[in-house]
């Protein structure tokens, strides 16, 4: 395959590793610098230019977009794929990941764990909402740092307060998230590529230290993840939209918790710890999937007039519940399921003797009218109920034994 690297260092590790692994195994191979593309737009033809001429056709691109270029950067990955050349992670994903705040809110409608997270910008909310993820200490993060940098621990809830008051003042946007004690300086690296976790290996700081990357002098383990943190970190990179990706986990109580994902992973430290060939793995899932380029799925489904994507929900008492997908008579409809959530599960392309289940969510493509007329009528959503102080019963009988003597 002819296959290219964007990325504008050349000559840093995980870019040359990258395509060290790709000549290695017969590739065409070239590294791209993202800033010196031209974006070009016409009628039924996006095209690129690269250093002024026009880009010649290559089968796949590997994206390694730095956090100070990510708005070019995800432009030219976009233009690459309204050209349907294979894209090792999509806009879409990189984007997402990159803002730490889009990032929890997407994973936040998941079955998957996150640290409880807060968002806030009046003076007023701060204390409340350190109060809702538990109090201090508390981690305050800024919204697009990345190698630890911005991320700071609060042991009080004063000097929480003061912090985000001086980041708000130079218009700093942060996030307050509750502190994991019991992984307090160590987290874990999981780097996924495509459905699989190809390696993993432990963060645990130094001295003082709470923040474990290897940037800030944290040390490394390799470690063999089980089947939860395995699953986690795979579903948190599908959810995300990519499909080469370091995710980074906390070992709580509870089981694993997402802090963030990587679109551009580093290699140098998880190929020391483990000493295995993370490059030549990338390469090799590109090499198997050029066949397969990156489709927004609206942008092409809903191209036909009258037609679209939604979400169905089946609720408890819903008339399809018991129902097979065939006799629901959606196909008569014509809605065509796509894909069948199901709490933690995804079941795509269900078969039409698939039963549906309370909580059911379908994702459906069809005609839009038919779609609407199966939504039931909004209802105000029931918010949950306050928990009052139980009153002191004794002095309560007591007040009413005098009521009553009066």
């Amino acid at each position: 395959m002819k296959f290219a690297i964007l990325s504008c260092s050349t000559n840093c590790y995980s870019t040359r590793r990258l395509k060290e692994a790709a000549a290695q195994r017969g590739h065409e191979v070239k590294v791209l610098n993202t800033l010196k593309f031209a974006i070009d737009l016409k009628e039924g033809t996006p095209d690129l230019y690269f250093r002024t001429k026009q880009l010649s056709h290559y089968d796949a691109v590997l994206p390694r977009i730095g956090n100070s270029i990510t708005y070019f950067g995800t432009a030219v990955v976009r233009q690459f794929e309204q050209m349907d050349v294979f894209c090792a992670n999509s806009s879409n994903g990189i984007s997402n990941s990159r803002d730490k705040l889009r990032s929890m809110q997407i994973l936040s409608r998941h079955q998957i764990g996150i640290p409880e997270t807060t968002f806030v910008r009046d003076k007023k909310d701060v204390l409340p909402a350190i109060e809702r993820v538990g109090g201090a200490p508390v981690v305050i993060k800024l919204l697009e740092g990345t190698q630890g940098v911005g991320v700071i621990l609060a042991d009080s809830v004063k000097i929480a307060e003061a912090i985000i008051e001086t980041l708000q003042s130079t218009k700093q946007n942060v996030l307050v998230q509750k502190f994991v004690a019991e992984s307090k300086g160590r987290d874990i690296r999981a780097f996924v590529v495509g459905d699989q976790v190809v390696a993993a290996m432990r963060r645990v700081a130094q001295g003082q230290e709470f923040r474990s990357n290897v940037h800030r002098g944290g040390v490394t383990e390799q470690v063999d993840l089980d089947e939860r943190y395995r699953d986690a970190a795979v579903r948190a990179a599908q959810i995300m939209g990519l499909r080469v990706a370091g995710v980074d986990m906390l070992e709580s109580k509870t089981g694993p918790q997402i802090m963030e994902l990587n679109s551009s992973p580093g290699l140098e430290g998880i190929e020391s710890c483990t000493h295995l060939d993370i490059a030549g793995t990338i390469v090799d899932y590109i090499a198997a999937q050029v066949d397969f380029p990156e489709i927004d799925l609206r942008q092409r489904l809903t191209v036909s007039r009258g037609y679209g994507v939604t979400e169905l929900h089946i609720p408890e008492g819903s008339e399809y519940v018991g129902r097979t997908i065939s006799d629901s008579g959606l196909r008569e409809k014509d809605i065509n399921a796509l894909t069948l959530y199901r709490g933690t599960t995804v079941i795509p392309n269900p078969r039409s003797d698939r039963i549906l289940e309370p909580g059911d969510r379908l994702l459906c493509f069809g005609k839009l009218e038919s779609m609407r007329q199966l939504v039931p009528k909004k209802t105000q959503k029931q918010r949950r109920p306050e928990v009052l102080d139980l009153p002191d019963f004794t002095n309560t009988h007591h007040d009413e034994k005098s009521e009553e003597e009066k």
